[in-house]
């Protein structure tokens, strides 16, 4: 039993005992002791007073003195207004140090056979562009929301959903056929996902040029501005034949279908290649390609069960407007199908795959309208968690020198990203000097561990709803709220725990109870043990900046104790011992918590 939770049961005893009444557990609320005030927690005693009928510090008098006599974890205690300040036993920190000591994942919760179900979908690319910046920061939220709700107890499946069907990816396809004589991944050694990019761009540049002398054409035939720039749109012979291999590909055309699976088949190398860099991955990848069909099923047998209208041009459509929204197009006139119906048909065989519990979805804010609708589609289909189903909406990002634009090509394309940011890294560690007595390989892989680091705490530790900025060159700072400041003292850790064994000092599975400890040190124990609440609020509010915040907490509270107190300069064996076993946990805890934001820690810098 926690040291927090022999306290609620104590003060719940204490109110029975002395007011003849039971209260339950979220009336005691226990918090850090405010500084410049002696005692480790402090119990509001407020919620109590109108069953004490006693002023606020006769009440808390009385809680005291019994809680100081029945619970073995407290000292002492004082009294400041209604506020009860407890002062917990040197024997209880060390006890709770132990436990940490001995468990390699203390603060998270296990994953049993009868654990909740959750699925996560992220990353979402489309197959006619490769990852960007975007992507990057989705990627990452997504990879960090497992990780913290499996440490939350749940078994988790991560899932992608591709973008693999559209005009837009025949765009690609037609350019390719037009200006591509052939080129492929191997012959232009770019990655498949930037080849299918640039003849993105490329039909973009030529759609453009129709465009502009087809409406000179249409002005001089007298036409207005406005009116000839949308006829020129339309009438652009290239996005005709875009659209007709869209038909085609619609139909199954072997040869459309043919070049499709090949082009997407680069593009799908070039991504994992990207993910692989990044540290991200999933269990399960569904195709738009599979998933609308599933959906025009789904959605008309909605239809047939009065869910759903049908309009005189013969679109498929929900009313929404008794949940105060408007009406939703579900299938066009033609037959085809919209993103609601893929994302429908999508649920359908992700609910026929796995027993989800409750399924969070990573998508931009600029998404919000879609999936309230879609919560109340699916929940209308049967979906029983369709009405809990979670937007994790996050804010775009956005550089110093202004927003990405995908179909100019100024895109913050992922990978570019990713080596400038491990090129950085080994920069500025060879400038610091960090980098001394290590071979190139080493080098290499520290500069890879770090500068992912960098990129990803940096995203991360801002709340996920804002829209941020990335800026670069902050991001990798050995100093304040960064990932390498982070890591660098992970790695500091395990040079003082290496020097220790060097030196043939074991570190103690178990500390005895008369082992001595400090203030500063009650500081630190108190500081680790808040690890397990910080994984537990991530988990309610799917928050990953949390966990970042937490671990820059932890990082500042131990240097801060590293440099006013001597580890293995201690002036005793038994301070040595304790300082040793503090340090070996707060590595432990900073790994672990890094670990839950997908960052990786050196072993040495």
């Amino acid at each position: 039993m926690t040291i927090e939770q022999q306290i609620i049961t104590s003060a719940q005893a204490a109110v029975k005992e002395l007011y003849g009444q039971e209260v339950p557990e979220n009336l005691v609320q226990l918090q850090k002791t405010r500084s410049g005030f002696e005692g480790n927690l402090t119990l509001v005693v407020f919620p109590f007073l109108k069953i004490s009928h006693k002023k606020p510090e006769d009440t808390a008098q009385d809680l005291g003195a019994y809680i100081k006599e029945n619970c073995e974890a407290i000292a002492d205690f004082n009294v400041v207004k209604g506020f009860l300040n407890l002062v917990i036993d040197k024997k209880a920190w060390l006890s709770l140090l132990n436990e940490m000591n001995q468990n390699e994942k203390f603060g998270e919760k296990p994953v049993t056979e009868n654990s909740p179900l959750v699925m996560i979908e992220y990353s979402s690319p489309n197959t006619n562009k490769p990852l960007h910046l975007g992507h990057v920061r989705n990627n990452l939220l997504g990879w960090s929301l497992a990780q913290i709700m499996e440490a939350n107890g749940n078994k988790v499946v991560k899932t992608n959903i591709v973008n693999d069907r559209g005009i837009h990816i025949c765009k690609s396809m037609l350019a390719w056929l037009k200006y591509g004589n052939g080129e492929t991944p191997e012959t232009s050694g770019k990655k498949g996902d930037h080849l299918i990019g640039d003849y993105y761009v490329a039909f973009d540049k030529h759609y453009r040029e129709e465009v502009k002398e087809l409406k000179a054409k249409y002005m001089a035939e007298g036409m207005d501005e406005e009116s000839a720039e949308k006829k020129a749109k339309e009438e652009s012979p290239l996005i005709k034949e875009a659209h007709e291999m869209l038909v085609k590909w619609e139909q199954n055309d072997p040869e459309v279908r043919a070049l499709w699976k090949k082009m997407n088949d680069w593009v799908y190398a070039g991504f994992d290649e990207t993910y692989k860099a990044l540290g991200v991955g999933f269990d399960k990848i569904y195709y738009e390609s599979n998933t609308y069909l599933v959906g025009k099923k789904k959605v008309e047998e909605g239809l047939a069960k009065g869910l759903f209208f049908r309009k005189d041009d013969n679109s498929v459509w929900a009313d929404l407007t008794g949940e105060g929204l408007d009406q939703k197009l579900l299938l066009r006139s033609d037959g085809t199908s919209v993103y609601m119906t893929q994302d429908i048909g999508t649920a359908e065989m992700r609910f026929n795959d796995f027993p989800i519990d409750k399924m969070i979805y990573v998508v931009g804010n600029e998404q919000n309208y879609h999936f309230q609708v879609l919560s109340i589609l699916l929940d209308r289909l049967g979906f029983k968690w369709g009405k809990e189903l979670v937007h994790f909406s996050y804010g775009m990002v956005e550089l110093p020198n202004g927003k990405m634009k995908s179909r100019e090509g100024t895109v913050v394309d992922a990978d570019d990203l990713i080596a400038a940011m491990i090129a950085d890294a080994k920069q500025t560690s060879e400038e610091l000097g960090k980098f001394k007595d290590m071979s190139e390989e080493e080098r290499n892989e520290i500069a890879r561990v770090v500068g992912l680091g960098a990129l990803k705490y940096f995203i991360l530790k801002v709340d996920a709803r804002k829209n941020m900025l990335f800026n670069p060159e902050e991001s990798i700072d050995f100093n304040g709220n960064t990932g390498p400041f982070i890591q660098y003292t992970y790695a500091r850790i395990r040079s003082i725990l290496r020097k220790a064994a060097a030196e043939g000092i074991t570190i103690p599975a178990t500390l005895s109870a008369e082992m001595p400890l400090n203030e500063k040190e009650i500081e630190l124990i108190q500081k680790l043990n808040e690890f397990g609440a910080a994984v537990e609020q991530a988990g309610k509010d799917y928050s990953p900046s949390g966990i970042a915040n937490y671990c820059y907490e932890l990082t500042k509270a131990f240097n801060q104790f590293y440099h006013d107190y001597s580890i293995l300069g201690a002036d005793t064996e038994n301070e040595k011992v304790v300082r040793l076993v503090l340090a070996q946990n707060v590595g432990k805890t900073l790994k672990n918590g890094m670990a839950l934001l997908g960052i990786e820690v050196p072993e040495r810098m």
